[in-house]
């Protein structure tokens, strides 16, 4: 037969756990279990001190058995449940992440890596997040293999941050195949609780090709829209450059090494018309160009949310298209870009 342990007090172990469920300070559950021990102590069988306190035989028998054991420490905490936490070998996961690929796959997951351990997803990205790695996450890069890429680079910069006196700088470039895009059915609007539905699929309306020449000075745009992008094309839109600009300024026009831009014709043409002078940007560097940044705009502000029926719809004035400079300087223009 199973007898409860016996509890003997000192006079200081006595004063402490009277004062304990007498303090106000106490939590309820310490204060509780001083009170067991003080009526154990008194002689009480466990049976008679959960009838007396309005709690469990079991609870009683516990705690007056771990301050048999541990004296105060016994009562002051709970034990730790459960089996303790894996560690992680953080030297392990790092090598694993950046060295390593799961079976079938080409990245880790948080549940991949976890299955690999055996631990739990949770710490696993909390290991990750530690570490700064996202193995999820994959950036592009191009780099440019231009033997002149340095003196391009500084050209072009140079343009931007000290342009030249009586000359305007152009960035230039075209937006080629731009869709005039409808969808096959009506969305619904933004409402409180729901965002803005777009069927994933959509009809074509025809293309277009955008040139545009954005000015470095006051972000002014000469547009013109085109069906085809050829050199004919890019020829006819340096004409019109000429005809929409004052003709004592020299033109610096900045564009990218397309073909059409380097065409027998365009050099021609150009060598009968000293006031352009062309800067290319390197190879594989077109993010130079800060016309590209424009193009940007009207992608992600006009055309990926936009509805047209037809090319005319597509090409027609925007007002009010505001557009930020970059390069250290801010201008906000209230322009549309003609075509």
């Amino acid at each position: 037969m199973r007898v409860a342990p016996e509890i003997v007090l000192t006079d200081e172990e006595r004063a402490e756990l009277t004062k304990l469920t007498a303090s106000r300070l106490t939590s309820v559950r310490l204060s509780q279990r001083a009170g067991i021990v003080l009526l154990a102590a008194e002689g009480m069988q466990n049976r008679q001190i959960a009838e007396q306190l309005g709690i469990g035989r079991i609870q009683v028998a516990r705690w007056r058995g771990r301050y048999a054991q541990m004296r105060l420490a016994g009562i002051e905490r709970d034990l730790p449940r459960g089996a303790p936490p894996k560690k992680v070998d953080l030297a392990q996961l790092v090598e694993l992440t950046t060295q390593a690929k799961p079976e079938a796959a080409t990245h880790w997951s948080t549940r991949k890596m976890a299955a690999k351990l055996g631990v739990h997803a949770t710490t696993i990205a909390r290991h990750w997040q530690a570490a700064g790695l996202k193995p999820h996450v994959v950036r592009g890069f191009k780099v440019s293999r231009d033997p002149q890429f340095v003196e391009k680079l500084e050209d072009i910069v140079g343009l931007y941050m000290a342009p030249p006196e009586h000359a305007l700088v152009l960035c230039c470039d075209e937006k080629s195949q731009v869709q005039a895009l409808d969808r096959t059915q009506p969305g619904l609007p933004l409402k409180k609780g729901r965002a803005a539905t777009m069927t994933h699929d959509y009809k074509r309306n025809g293309t277009t090709t955008l040139f545009a020449a954005l000015s470095v000075l006051d972000g002014q745009v000469i547009g013109q829209c085109q069906q085809r992008h050829t050199h004919a094309e890019w020829l006819k839109f340096l004409k019109k450059i000429d005809r929409e600009t004052p003709k004592e300024k020299t033109l610096h026009l900045i564009a990218d090494n397309y073909a059409t831009h380097k065409h027998p014709v365009v050099q021609e043409w150009l060598a009968k018309h000293p006031r352009f002078i062309m800067h290319f940007t390197p190879t594989s560097a077109s993010w130079l160009n800060m016309v590209e940044r424009f193009f940007r705009d009207i992608t992600t502000e006009r055309l990926r949310r936009g509805v047209f029926t037809s090319v005319p719809e597509l090409i027609v004035p925007r007002p009010r298209f505001f557009w930020t400079r970059i390069w250290g300087k801010t201008v906000s223009q209230e322009r549309g870009w003609k075509c």
